[in-house]
């Protein structure tokens, strides 16, 4: 035994280990104390990289899209330029085709529903208004229902929220300024990326002394592969939702099938609380439809579910990310909190990255300074 952790106060406080892990705990609460009174000074740094984050963001996630037909491409033997170029001809393609085929039918029911959502609204508050008279909880709802109608009436006039409508059209600009900004940056940085991001990693492992650069390559792996089949596999599961919803929708009759679907396919990128959000217009239009229409949203939103759940994700994404749902509930809850929209897009690919990461250091650690390994591996050689 070394002879700092033979020694009574060290021995106390748990050993070398535990001060190392105290020590760094320290550092850490000091750069985070530095970093909170000069954070004025990093405030250019994160506005360019809010700037930057989006368009980046997006020439990621089609990259890894992509990624698989390049590699097709070269096994044919399409030099990786030329690759790149068809491959990207062909999507442009795809997606001037869908805008010409879907989209205005798609444009046409979302603007008939916007229409009628007032009216779905209206009658769906007015039946549970009737019914809520007639349960058995009438007197309290009654109650509840006067002292909300005398807490609107007390709301002052609309003018005095203009500073507040400013802000929000100021707001909505920025964001539109934004996504332009991404979409016109997007086919330069993919195909940058699709032609040299091979290479990145290499290039920042040549940082690396050479000692760790297994291990720092180790890290880069894992979070490719991470990132790799969480993105790949949940736009299928995403599409296969959508074509899933679309087929029940039509077989019940419901109205705005394919515009629900759409919204379907769309939240389900989000693992669990997609889905609820999802079936949320639905619903709505079928409450208000019969009785018996909400019935039928039932049977097939727990039969996608359960296909979705048991045979498709397992299949395309098996258990690659090892991930607890308990654990992505918590987690999309706090980046929601934190980040907003954004946030819940990216915790779960974010949590797998860092979690790749921590691993990774957390084994490190262990190896290097762990006092146990040393300890189990004397009782080996005395048996």
């Amino acid at each position: 035994m070394n002879r700092w952790d033979s020694a009574p106060v060290i021995r106390f406080f748990g050993g070398r280990t535990l001060l190392y892990i105290l020590g760094l705990l320290l550092i850490v609460g000091l750069n985070i104390l530095v970093y909170s009174e000069v954070g004025f000074i990093f405030h250019p740094l994160i506005m360019a990289i809010e700037t930057v984050a989006l368009p980046v963001i997006l020439s990621v996630v089609v990259y890894y899209l992509l990624r698989p037909i390049i590699h097709l491409l070269e096994s044919w033997r399409i030099k990786r330029v030329w690759g790149i170029l068809i491959t990207l001809l062909v999507v442009v393609g795809l997606i001037t085709l869908l805008i010409i085929l879907i989209v205005p039918f798609l444009e046409k029911q979302f603007v008939s529903l916007a229409e009628e959502l007032p009216r779905y609204l209206r009658d769906l508050l007015n039946s549970m208004d009737q019914w809520l008279r007639s349960s058995v909880i009438s007197d309290y709802y009654n109650d509840i229902f006067q002292n909300i109608n005398g807490f609107l009436n007390q709301i002052p006039d609309l003018s005095t929220y203009a500073q507040q409508t400013v802000e929000g059209i100021t707001t909505f600009i920025t964001t539109v300024t934004t996504v332009l900004i991404a979409i016109v940056t997007l086919p330069f940085i993919l195909f940058y990326l699709l032609k040299d991001g091979h290479k990145l990693p290499e290039k920042i492992i040549s940082f690396f002394p050479p000692k760790v650069r297994g291990e720092v390559w180790s890290v880069f792996k894992g979070i490719d592969h991470q990132l790799s089949a969480y993105i790949q596999g949940q736009i299928i599961v995403s599409f296969c939702i959508g074509v899933m919803m679309y087929i029940g929708f039509v077989i019940i009759g419901l109205d705005y099938a394919l515009l629900l679907a759409a919204i379907a396919s769309v939240t389900s990128v989000v693992p669990y609380l997609g889905p609820m959000i999802a079936i949320t217009p639905a619903l709505i239009i079928a409450i208000v439809t019969s009785p018996f229409m909400v019935l039928k949203l039932a049977f097939v939103w727990t039969v996608v579910q359960l296909l979705e759940g048991k045979f498709i994700s397992p299949q395309i994404m098996g258990k690659s990310l090892h991930i607890h749902p308990v654990t992505i509930i918590f987690v999309l809850l706090t980046a929601g909190h934190l980040f907003g929209i954004i946030g819940i897009i990216l915790a779960i690919p974010g949590y797998a990255i860092l979690k790749v990461f921590v691993s990774h250091l957390f084994f490190w650690f262990q190896r290097r300074y762990n006092r146990f390994v040393e300890e189990e591996n004397q009782y080996e050689i005395k048996d």
